[in-house]
């Protein structure tokens, strides 16, 4: 009796060493977690830095084309969408019949792109060290340092497009004051910032053939003629800002997402983070990840979809803002019917004509629909921690038709620059939708 006992006791202590070693991983590491926390991370170093809307969708689409990249091996067949993009040379390869842990090469890949990206290093490098520490706990030594040295080549290579983007070239311009010409766009209150990315054009698109490729109509001519198109427009946000509904109110703040407010309190002026209108879709498309339960290639793929989304678009958006660089109605409202007016929302530093929310917007939805399909619900939250708001939306277009015309609500935006806006966010969304994703 005593030898059965000690040999059962003996057999049962097997299969639990043998099982917390073989499932050791599974247990611990949930690849798809690990890149929406990834992203997460960066979103806050994002908000931190006060990075630019254009200049936060660079460091996304980088980033998560990064760890796309090396998250695709982890499923055999799975192609390289770099290849599809303009100007990125070959991504490396892993080795033949060597073992590596895609999820940490990803995340190797990832950050290796973001180091060279933002500046709050120090606290990045907190959660970095410790994510890492999770899969130095459950690899071999030579599988964790091969796949983080995998993901570092991806990384690198990666680099070599970015730093030659236009970016770099673009830091030190001078600034943008724009016009006192009739119609011009020029520093609006309260603050009278100069114009931000002025020449966002320059920069080398993901898809698009050319900055221009969807310039969309000219703006309606600028007139103070209150029978002429440009003044009814200007008379409309008027009238709406001075009638607001507690629905459009909601609407217009919950799509605000401008980094650039700054609050005035006496002498004293203090800026409040906020997520960039880029960041809210990353959010989305986390959400949608996560609710269709996306696995880690699948979730990696709408991250890096969504960001070349929104860079090309922003690249779109802006050739044309700087281009016809259209007064803001504020100027308009308070120069020629109501000195005392003022927009619902703060106005941003550039030009009116056409809408970023509505391009951005509009060219994310129409990819995360093809990813998730046309009539995909969720709750989006993502503003919810920062703003403490979250609304319903029935597809991704419904949310970004309410992203667009919150513009108009606000006092932002003229009519024309976010339905304008919104069309020329769609052709740049099916245009990507249709070279990379068909």
């Amino acid at each position: 009796m005593k030898k059965y006992v000690e040999s059962w006791m003996m057999l049962l202590l097997i299969l639990v060493f043998s099982a917390s070693c073989g499932t050791k991983k599974d247990k611990q590491i949930n690849e798809a977690e690990i890149l929406h926390n990834n992203q997460d991370q960066l979103t806050q170093i994002i908000i931190y830095d006060m990075f630019t809307p254009p200049v936060s969708s660079r460091i996304y689409v980088y980033s998560s084309l990064a760890s796309y990249e090396a998250i695709r091996f982890s499923k055999p067949g799975t192609p390289s969408i770099a290849a599809k993009l303009k100007g990125f040379k070959p991504m490396p390869e892993p080795e033949k019949d060597k073992k590596y842990d895609f999820a940490l090469a990803a995340t190797s890949a990832f950050f290796t792109v973001v180091h060279k990206v933002v500046f709050s290093l120090d606290s990045l490098k907190t959660y970095e060290n410790a994510t890492l520490e999770k899969f130095r706990h459950v690899l071999d030594d030579d599988t964790y340092s091969r796949s983080i040295a995998f993901g570092d080549s991806i990384g690198k290579t990666v680099l070599v497009r970015a730093m030659a983007d236009g970016y770099v070239q673009s830091r030190g311009k001078p600034k943008y004051l724009g016009s006192n010409d009739p119609g011009k766009w020029h520093p609006t209150p309260p603050d009278y910032l100069d114009g931000i990315e002025w020449c966002w054009n320059t920069m080398k698109p993901m898809v698009l053939d050319s900055a221009s490729q969807f310039m969309p109509v000219r703006p309606p001519q600028y007139s103070l003629d209150t029978n002429s198109a440009f003044f009814k427009g200007a008379k409309e946000v008027y009238d709406i800002g001075r009638n607001l509904t507690e629905e459009q109110k909601t609407i217009a703040k919950y799509w605000d997402d401008n980094p650039f407010v700054i609050e005035h309190s006496g002498h004293m002026m203090f800026g409040n983070k906020k997520i960039t209108p880029g960041g809210h879709w990353m959010g989305i498309a986390a959400i949608a990840a996560k609710e269709s339960k996306a696995d880690a290639v699948k979730t990696a793929q709408g991250y890096l979809m969504t960001a070349i989304a929104l860079y090309d678009a922003f690249i779109s958006c802006w050739d044309e803002k700087y281009r016809s660089s259209v007064v803001r109605p504020v100027t308009v409202i308070n120069e020629h019917i109501d000195k005392s007016w003022v927009p619902f929302l703060q106005t941003p530093p550039f030009p009116e004509y056409t809408s970023g929310h509505s391009s951005i917007t509009a060219s994310a939805s129409m990819v995360l629909a093809h990813l998730y399909g046309d009539k995909f619900a969720f709750q989006d939250t993502s503003d919810l921690r920062y703003i403490g708001m979250q609304r319903h939306f029935n597809s991704f277009q419904e949310a970004a038709a309410e992203a667009s015309i919150s513009r108009v609500y606000g006092g932002i935006h003229y009519r024309t620059g976010v339905d304008v806006g919104a069309d020329q966010g769609k052709k740049v969304g099916q245009l990507i939708v249709d070279r990379i994703l068909k």
